[in-house]
């Protein structure tokens, strides 16, 4: 249950500080802190969980990190439907804070409330395709990211840096194409207060990172310098 509430609060401040920024900063320009700002605002919610609750539940936050370190042999599989549980539940209830401060604001619309999206709902207008292998390709790299960085035989101490800043790099790419997801939980949260399209085009944002994940275990349980 320790482990469990780790993640709740966790994925809660990655929710509430990343699509927060996004929903209650960047929609104004004059406050300027644009896509840059909102990548930087994502990074900044992993890296200091990453120091907060690492050592309670290894801070996965991420319903494909725990299908990820799982496949890759890092994870008991016996925990991974409570864990994405946790995750999706405190997702949820960091959408609901940040829907109860965004709607205190005279004349606020929810619109895609900081959803994932492809095709027109995709930022940039990137297509379904574009969408899929961005979003594999990016959780892909994520967890070969998690993986490295918190293997015994890398540098102690840096594994929050190294996840946070990946995050981070990741938006930065991404954010043009899906509004970047890489996170079934957070997907899910904000598709849930904006419906519609939102939820309509949800399965992308657990397939594809899902699919990302695995393949990430499995390639680096191969190329991992010695067995764990």
């Amino acid at each position: 249950m320790k482990k469990l509430t780790a993640e709740f609060i966790g994925t809660f401040w990655l929710v509430l500080g990343g699509c927060g920024s996004a929903v209650l900063a960047a929609a104004y320009p004059e406050l300027g802190i644009g896509f840059t700002g909102v990548a930087i605002a994502f990074g900044l919610t992993v890296l200091t969980m990453a120091y907060a609750i690492g050592h309670i539940s290894g801070c996965h936050l991420n319903p494909a990190v725990s299908i990820g370190l799982w496949a890759g042999g890092r994870f008991d599989k016996k925990e991974l439907l409570p864990y994405i549980a946790a995750q999706v539940l405190g997702g949820i209830a960091g959408a609901a804070v940040l829907y109860i401060i965004a709607t205190g604001k005279p004349g606020f619309e929810i619109g895609g409330f900081a959803s994932n999206g492809y095709g027109e709902h995709s930022p940039g207008g990137y297509n379904m395709l574009s969408a899929l292998v961005t979003e594999i390709v990016m959780t892909f790299m994520f967890l070969i990211v998690i993986l490295g960085a918190t293997h015994p035989k890398a540098p102690k101490g840096f594994a929050g840096m190294a996840i946070g800043l990946a995050l981070t790099l990741i938006h930065l790419i991404s954010i043009p194409v899906t509004n970047t997801s890489v996170n079934p939980a957070r997907s899910t949260s904000q598709a849930l207060f904006a419906g519609d399209w939102a939820l309509g085009q949800l399965w992308l944002f657990w397939a594809a990172p899902v699919i990302g994940a695995i393949l990430a275990g499995f390639v680096y349980k191969f190329m991992s310098p010695e067995k764990e």
